[in-house]
């Protein structure tokens, strides 16, 4: 069936990264001396180099398959620990434990696997003893902030909103159109090579924090509107550039709780920035399923980088909505709109990205490159309304 052909076809050998290659994933995207290397994809049976943390906050590296088991990790963790100073047996009873930046702790059971693509953005690996597990407490880096003037101060709008759009264009790129199907499809430890479109999935919500996290830790009420500002400049560049991933992920950090609370900030926006502002909620509005983003995304013409977590919910309601089997036959028409569906993805990436994105390689655009591939943030919604309440105590 012509419908149902996009579902089984090969992943493209363009796709494909060389055999043998060792990919640096530590804490996905943010790999200095890589973040400037262009973007490719990822397979199950990629080996990377990744960090395993100890409770002492100590850490082995070690070189693990993408789509390695919990298993295999600590028996690559283990083999480390027998090469160093570590007391004789403490390895043979290593647990692995999730810890994110909140504090909040997930004990990974042996037999799951693909859990690097899973991890949440500040979120590490500890390799520790069960009598150890509660003592687990998140890197000192991800709970420690330092109000004041970064990068984004220095950078004009237009320079960072090409810099998003150049960078997710290669991350949406490399999501094969197979990984949608087997996201929704198969369960949270059913997926098999989903690891794009996860880390894609995470970047977007690594924007979101970042632009919370920027105006959170700006103390100047002045330069704190004037940052609002220029985030609402990037996203409407964004927005021109079809890089609709991006703009949402900007609206979605501006509209955070933490910082539209900022009520005494938000008074020094100029009007016409505001009226901006309200015009871009309106089109990220969820109401009648998400009816003015989709007529917005039905006039633009490749290449367009979609909103995907809207992509996936769509899929989401098609495979939940009807049995893929009835009566023991093939449902053919859903199978028919899950292949529609997925061919609006190959449609958005038809064409190449515009020839004007690709900028110059001079020393500002790559310390601009490298700040946009590799953010820090806080993803610990307590801690950045600490931070907002320092800012403005009384704003309602």
């Amino acid at each position: 069936l012509p419908d149902c052909q996009v579902l089984v076809d090969k992943i493209p050998e363009e796709s494909q990264p060389p055999s043998k290659q060792v990919k640096p994933l530590f804490r996905h995207f943010r790999r200095i001396d890589s973040c400037l290397q262009t973007r490719v994809a990822f397979r199950g049976s990629d080996e990377i180099f990744c960090r395993v943390y100890m409770p002492d906050h100590s850490y082995v590296t070690i070189r693990s398959r993408l789509s390695a088991s919990v298993q295999d990790i600590l028996g690559s963790v283990t083999e480390k620990l027998q090469y160093s100073e570590e007391p004789a047996g403490r390895e043979d009873s290593l647990i692995l434990v999730a810890v994110a930046s909140s504090g909040e702790k997930v004990l990974l059971q042996p037999t799951e696997d693909c859990v690097f693509t899973t991890l949440g953005i500040n979120s590490h690996l500890f390799a520790c003893t069960r009598d150890s597990y509660e003592a687990l407490v998140p890197l000192p880096e991800e709970i420690q902030v330092s109000p004041g003037d970064t990068e984004i101060h220095r950078v004009e709008p237009e320079d960072v909103a090409n810099h998003l759009t150049a960078f997710h264009w290669e991350l949406f790129r490399c999501v094969h159109e197979l990984e949608f199907v087997d996201y929704v499809f198969h369960g949270e430890r059913g997926r098999r090579e989903t690891a794009n479109l996860e880390l894609l999935l995470q970047r977007c919500s690594e924007v979101t924090h970042w632009v919370a996290t920027e105006v959170l830790l700006c103390e100047s009420p002045g330069k704190r509107a004037q940052l609002l500002k220029k985030f609402i400049k990037i996203a409407a560049i964004c927005k021109q550039n079809q890089d609709l991933l991006s703009f949402y992920a900007v609206v979605m950090g501006l509209d955070n709780a933490a910082v539209s609370r900022l009520r005494l900030t938000w008074e020094k926006l100029p009007g016409k920035f505001k009226n901006l502002y309200r015009k871009f909620e309106n089109l990220t509005d969820p109401c009648r399923n998400h009816k003015s983003y989709r007529e917005v995304i039905s006039k633009m013409k490749p290449p367009v980088i979609p909103f995907v977590p809207l992509i996936l919910k769509d899929l989401t309601f098609l495979h939940e909505g009807s049995k893929t089997l009835v009566d023991g036959l093939v449902n053919i028409e859903k199978l028919h709109s899950v292949a529609e569906k997925v061919r609006t993805i190959r449609k958005y990436r038809s064409r190449p990205l515009y020839p004007g994105l690709d900028m110059e390689a001079s020393p500002h655009h790559l310390q601009t490159k490298a700040y946009v591939r590799q953010f820090q943030v806080i993803d610990n919604q307590n801690l950045l309304f600490e931070l907002s309440y320092k800012l403005e105590a009384n704003s309602q």
